[in-house]
């Protein structure tokens, strides 16, 4: 089992940037693979990217490609997002989750989450 901390969400404008970190417990973590995944009010929670348990394979929501980076640590244990180019449709809880198996798109695949932390990207 893991358990998974997000931090590094604020306020920001249009166009800054924010680098997201999720720390996890537990010795294994070089063995999941994590996403990134976010929630707006009122809407369902989306997928937003993804790394595989060795950080050689990437993937990413169309909405971001190009703009964010996912990235991990397995040393420290830790998973990263750099965003850039924030628009103000970036705003909502980001979350990070983990799988024992390959990473994919659907939310509900992923039985271990964080608690999230909150991004808000003013125009």
């Amino acid at each position: 089992q893991v358990q998974l901390v997000e931090s590094g969400g604020g306020l920001v404008q249009a166009g800054d940037s924010l680098r997201l970190s999720c720390a996890a417990s537990g010795r294994t973590f070089s063995s999941y693979s994590l996403g990134w995944f976010r929630q707006a009010p009122g809407k369902e929670r989306e997928f937003v990217a993804a790394i595989t348990w060795n950080g050689h394979s990437t993937y990413y929501a169309d909405s971001v490609k190009g703009r964010f980076t996912i990235s991990r640590d397995n040393a420290n244990n830790t998973m990263f997002l750099q965003m850039n180019s924030l628009k103000p449709e970036d705003t909502a809880v980001y979350y990070c989750a983990a799988r024992t198996t390959y990473p994919n798109y659907d939310v509900y695949s992923y039985p271990y989450w964080g608690q999230g932390t909150q991004v808000t990207v003013s125009s």
